[in-house]
């Protein structure tokens, strides 16, 4: 094994109990404020979502900028709104529904959106409502039967009551008016963002991997070197009937359980959220679990019982991260939220199987033909994973240009830390949002042995490693854009 100089006295040791699963966290009205960026931050947020769904988009340029100039060290993820249907705005503060109540569905033309009165912003829905259709408002928990038309619109009932805010999502039944996704609209922003920088360009709707290509192609003609990573938003029966294509086509994905649990069986989600996040880890993609997750605290100061047991069930089923919607952007308490997420990932990784889990997980558990590079990196990084645990490893140090080094050790959701280190500061941000990637910056290097020097020498400095410890290093070739992890060491320090 190749050796080291001495590990600095100062180098702190790295801490066992920190979280491995990232958290993404929606900015808002509620967390627009430098201090609530920051302390949230300081809570747990690894990634920023920016919705494109509500507001303009030089409002969200805004919010980017705020955030790059208030916490440069987060990522930063943009939703792009895709061909939902929304409300008109209901009056500040919301409006509550009752089972019973009636309703009128007009087009959104008109000022707002009452308890009698809302306002769709697709006409063309309204027009083709009969009766007898559901129609569903936000995530499902509102919903109406129509019971008659007149000169304006559609009659309904409520049948599900509640309260509803903002500008709500509405699900109607499907087939009667073509949706496009990606959206004219949404390619012009992509270019926006695309001249950002941000991290993450998440897409709604998808239906198939193709409507992903799409996307990529905008984004490659804006991006230089500065691609965004796409985000496929799980949502539609479409999607799920395509699934392993559109993961593989992607850089990373959603379940995104609000509109999927609408336009899908209820009770098929915990079966489809499970079959996502095997699929995401199979093909070496982040996988991130959204929607209601800690719902209860928009308002409440602690979450229901069964909201701790779903964040800590994605926990163990293995999810990248988890998100936080409304609770973050206008809730009450989003920094509380944060820090109370943290805390619950953290102690669902307390019981994580974690050598189970990279011995089921297997070398080829990736797509990829005979000696592609894909599939050599998976081979490399099993093996890297075998011998941290045989050996009894500090850490996998994962030198990597684009993050794809990082992306696929983390598959094996390895017990000891994944110190990255990369002279890129944009893969920096990118690896935010992959399960137990820490990220450490280098210069540049000009040969395998430099590089492999420069990153366990950065690893120890940071107090990853010490005086006596074995470190597994991966990387592939300096020359090329990582093109596949073909490099595996082992590394004493001494």
């Amino acid at each position: 094994m190749a050796a080291l100089p001495q590990s600095p006295d100062h180098a702190a040791p790295f801490d066992r109990s920190r979280r491995r699963t990232k958290i993404v966290a929606t900015v808002g009205p509620a967390s627009d404020s430098a201090g609530t960026l920051e302390a949230m931050a300081a809570a747990g947020m690894d990634v920023a979502r920016v919705t494109l769904a509500h507001g303009t988009t030089d409002e969200a340029v805004e919010r980017i900028r705020r955030l790059r100039q208030i916490v440069p060290q987060i990522g930063i993820l943009v939703d792009l709104p895709g061909p939902k249907i929304r409300t008109a705005p209901f009056p500040e503060g919301g409006v509550t529904l009752t089972p019973g109540s009636p309703v009128l569905f007009v087009g959104s033309e008109g000022s707002g959106s009452t308890a009698s009165r809302i306002g769709v912003s697709l006409r063309l829905l309204v027009d083709t409502l009969e009766v007898g259709d559901p129609v569903a408002l936000g995530d499902g928990g509102v919903s109406m039967v129509v019971t008659g038309r007149t000169a304006e619109g559609a009659a309904a009932t409520v049948t599900s009551g509640g309260r509803l805010m903002g500008r709500p999502g509405v699900t109607a039944p499907t087939g009667r008016f073509p949706l496009v996704t990606p959206t004219p609209e949404d390619l012009a922003r992509v270019e926006v963002m695309v001249a950002e920088g941000v991290e993450f360009i998440a897409v709604s709707f998808v239906r198939s991997a193709a409507e992903i290509t799409a996307v990529c192609e905008v984004a490659k003609r804006h991006a230089g070197s500065g691609m965004p990573m796409i985000v496929a938003k799980i949502e539609t029966p479409e999607a799920v009937a395509d699934l392993d294509a559109i993961v593989a086509t992607a850089d990373a994905v959603m379940v995104a359980r609000g509109d999927l649990g609408v336009r899908m069986a209820m009770e098929d989600v915990p079966h489809i959220q499970k079959r996502i996040i095997k699929s995401g880890v199979r093909y070496g993609r982040p996988v991130i679990t959204a929607t209601q997750m800690l719902e209860s605290m928009v308002s409440a100061s602690v979450p229901t019982r069964a909201e701790v047991t779903d964040v800590a069930n994605a926990v163990l089923d293995g999810t990248s991260a988890v998100m936080l919607s409304a609770e973050s952007a206008v809730g009450a308490d989003p920094v509380g939220v944060v820090r109370t997420m943290a805390r619950i990932a953290r102690r669902a990784e307390r019981d994580f199987d974690f050598i189970g889990w990279g011995s089921n997980l297997g070398a080829q558990e990736i797509a990829g033909s005979t000696s592609s590079p894909a599939r050599i990196t998976a081979a490399t990084t099993a093996a890297g994973w075998r011998a941290a645990v045989e050996e009894d490893a500090t850490a996998i140090i994962a030198c990597t240009r684009n993050g794809n080094t990082a992306r696929a050790i983390s598959r094996f959701r390895p017990a000891m830390p994944i110190v990255a280190v990369t002279p890129i500061e944009r893969t920096v941000r990118q690896l935010s949002l992959s399960w137990g990637v820490d990220t450490l910056l280098v210069g540049e290097a000009t040969s395998t042995d430099q590089v492999v020097w420069f990153a366990v020498q950065a690893a120890v400095h940071a107090g990853y490693a010490h005086l006596g410890d074995v470190v597994v290093v991966l990387a592939g070739s300096p020359i090329e854009p990582e093109p596949a992890t073909d490099t595996l060491r082992l590394v004493r320090v001494r």
